[in-house]
């Protein structure tokens, strides 16, 4: 086991990394920043992209296993689906808006104090209005099958409990968040510096993971937007039956991500996590 040093000791101050400074609870010089609105862009277009693939590949497997049992990618392919697309977008947008594609993680990182309240909830606007677009495309290209296999939307399955299925998006998103949170924590990336780690990589497998153990029982959520654009544009009254499942339970999964990974494993204080700088 590798000790867990930090450079310069208790009385030198010095680390061997360096932690991002906390985010202030309203940045007005970000408002005024083109950076911002091309992050924003970014999350809208990322799970266009993620909503689009994803539920395509879904109806496409209904489809293909209602002619032949045996036919169609499976589960395990469709979690493949959700996996390597979240490794291919936290890939190419991790530079520009850090690559959330999904409100609860923005949400987590909300409380952990990576973004602005402002950054937060615009972000959570566009991956939401991404989702929907996504998931619109999927109907204008696959109107018959969208209807008919149910438009990709979640919801709980027959023999679960409404317990059972929040407790299932809870656990999930906690994986998922907890799983963000290490893959870019500062201080593990100095210490193991030797073990090279493509930040996407482990994301997409969380993501991967969580949808082979959830899928049976709520399709899996673990994203707020991926559930809602889904059930707007499917539209029927089924598809918001169990909406509010998948928005509380994966904003308390990534709750309780934040809480353990900023004041368990990084050990800092409640005053520091719950507190906000305004910029005003």
């Amino acid at each position: 086991m590798g000790k867990d040093i930090e450079v310069g000791g208790e009385h030198g101050g010095g680390k061997d990394y360096q932690d991002p400074p906390p985010a202030p609870l309203i940045d007005v010089e970000e408002l005024g920043k083109w950076s911002f609105y091309r992050a924003i862009i970014a999350e809208f277009i990322a799970t266009l992209l993620f909503l689009y693939v994803t539920v395509l590949t879904v109806i496409g497997y209904k489809s293909q296993s209602a002619a032949d049992q045996c036919g169609g990618v499976g589960i395990l392919g469709i979690a493949w689906a959700f996996g390597g697309m979240i490794f291919v977008l936290v890939y190419c947008t991790a530079g520009i808006s850090g690559g959330h594609i999904n409100p609860a993680v923005t949400f987590g990182l909300l409380l952990a104090r990576k973004v602005s309240l402002v950054r937060a909830v615009l972000y959570m606007v566009a991956q939401c209005l991404g989702a929907v677009c996504g998931c619109g495309l999927v109907k204008a290209f696959q109107k018959a099958y969208y209807v008919r296999y149910g438009g990709g939307a979640n919801e709980l399955a027959d023999g679960y409990s409404t317990g059972t299925g929040v407790a299932a998006e809870i656990i999930g998103t906690f994986v998922l968040v907890y799983t963000v949170f290490a893959a870019t924590d500062p201080k593990r990336n100095a210490r193991d510096s030797h073990v090279p780690v493509l930040a996407p990589l482990p994301i997409g497998f969380a993501v991967f993971m969580v949808h082979l153990a959830t899928i049976p029982i709520t399709g899996t959520g673990i994203n707020p937007a991926r559930s809602f654009g889904a059930a707007v544009i499917y539209g029927k009254d089924k598809a918001w039956d169990d909406q509010w499942i998948f928005w509380v339970g994966p904003f308390v999964g990534a709750a309780i991500a934040a809480i353990y990974h900023q004041l368990v494993l990084r050990a800092r204080s409640s005053k520091s996590f719950g507190s906000f700088k305004s910029s005003y």
